[in-house]
């Protein structure tokens, strides 16, 4: 990263032990106890490195199979599980091809057929479930595959011997074969639901070099940097890179050119973590108004920076990309259409309440009826000023309980709306007449 620093530092055992953590193989396992010994470190300071590493994505540590060298991979390709997830989810133990872990899989296949027509259908990149059938075991190995044995059964020590040669994982789970696909099914659609929301990692970009400055410099030192760069907001760092003030061209105003940085700059300077969603980061720069947030680990160590316009920016596209995978709040309004809006007629939703909506008493759950009032506002708010929003406050009115099989129908209005900020109500009315009522306040993001 540039700054303006005056040479660098002498490498901590925290770095060092880093540095040796991503020169590892891929498919290496880690031991705390190997790495004290080899770096001249304390099992603790070994410990903590393995659990950056973790974080970062350079090493997966599962239950019974251990820490693992894994290459790392930006969170957007995940597009498919890997053996070691797999493993992780269906509270596997690995018996061979440890180094494999770290490869996805395209598809499941339940080997319960006799061998011959079991063939036809592994290939490469897929994962075979079966019992104790040493047999199966080896042809799919043979042919490029995974195995999951289920029902705790184990393998041959030949087998596991060919498992670590083609690096292919054989792992062994307690479930049942019907369980273990269930289960992976489920954790395959969740990826597909955590794929469409964007996090900060998404778009950072860790090797583009972040303009800081150090401890020490001066606020000559801040205007020289300000004339290079064109910029007016730096990350301040301490000695070991972490992030402890953010100077600007307002903090070095009508200072003396030799006024120490620390002395001018604003301490505490607002952070983000790499793994929060990009709208929580567009919520804090537009309600903090400022420009440049700075990316930090755990221990407040600059990784990166991302600017306002690169927030929203990223924002505009993720609101563009279709959709996959079903929350439980889409499922909600899938029932529900748009009204047709005649010219100066009212904006609204009209959908008939399913007994998967009913609470504890037979009628539409509190909960349920909330989340579509929520969700009519924010398709308000699109419609009419092109922009998302954040809530911050809401107050809720239940007038008398909605019956299953209704048909209800939710129209918002809009009460105010300024460039940062909106207030709407909304009503939820069936055959009976108004039903429910919600007041919101929220807080405009950026237009997409």
């Amino acid at each position: 990263m540039a700054s303006g620093g005056k040479g660098q530092d002498t490498p901590t055992k925290h770095e060092r032990l880093m540095h040796y953590i991503e020169q590892l193989k891929v498919g290496t396992k880690l031991s705390v106890r190997k790495m004290a010994e080899d770096l001249e470190v304390s099992e603790g300071t070994a410990y903590k490195a393995i659990k950056e590493a973790e974080m970062l994505g350079l090493v997966n540590t599962k239950e019974r199979i251990g820490t693992v060298r894994i290459e790392r991979k930006k969170r957007g390709t995940q597009s498919r599980i890997t053996f070691g997830e797999v493993a992780e989810i269906v509270e596997g133990e690995l018996f061979g091809g440890a180094a494999g872990l770290d490869k996805t899989l395209h598809k499941l296949v339940i080997g319960a057929m006799e061998l011959t027509a079991m063939i036809r259908y592994i290939d490469s990149g897929s994962l075979l479930i079966v019992g104790n059938r040493e047999g199966a075991h080896r042809i799919a190995l043979e042919q490029g595959a995974g195995v999951l044995i289920t029902g705790g059964f184990g393998t041959s020590d030949e087998v596991t011997q060919l498992a670590d040669q083609r690096g292919l994982p054989i792992i062994s789970s307690k479930h049942d074969t019907f369980t273990v696909a269930s289960m992976i099914n489920r954790a395959m659609f969740d990826r597909l639901i955590r794929q469409k929301i964007m996090l900060v990692e998404d778009i950072v970009t860790y090797s583009r070099p972040v303009v800081t400055m150090r401890l020490g410099e001066t606020a000559a030192d801040f205007y020289r940097l300000s004339k290079r760069t064109k910029g007016s907001r730096f990350p301040v760092l301490d000695e070991r890179g972490r992030v402890v003030g953010m100077m600007t061209a307002k903090d070095a105003e009508g200072a003396a050119e030799t006024q120490l940085v620390d002395k001018l700059m604003s301490r505490s300077p607002i952070t983000a973590a790499p793994n929060i969603p990009i709208a929580s980061a567009a919520h804090t720069m537009a309600a903090e108004s400022i420009d440049l947030l700075p990316i930090v680990d755990k221990n407040r160590k600059l990784l990166a920076a991302i600017s306002r316009s690169e927030v929203l920016e990223a924002m505009r596209y993720a609101g563009k990309q279709q959709e996959s995978g079903d929350t439980f709040e889409d499922l909600i309004g899938a029932g529900f259409e748009k009204l047709p809006k005649e010219p100066g007629g009212q904006f609204g939703y009209k959908g008939r309440i399913t007994p998967q909506m009913s609470g504890s008493l037979g009628s539409i759950s509190e909960g349920v009826l909330v989340t579509l009032m929520t969700q009519a506002a924010r398709s308000l708010v699109r419609e009419l000023g092109k922009q998302d929003h954040v809530i911050e406050s809401m107050t809720s009115y239940f007038v008398r309980p909605v019956q299953l099989e209704s048909e209800v129908v939710i129209i918002p209005r809009l009460l105010e709306i300024s460039r940062k900020s909106a207030k709407l109500e909304v009503e939820a009315e069936d055959s009976g007449g108004l039903a429910a009522k919600a007041m919101l306040a929220v807080q405009l993001i950026d237009p997409f």
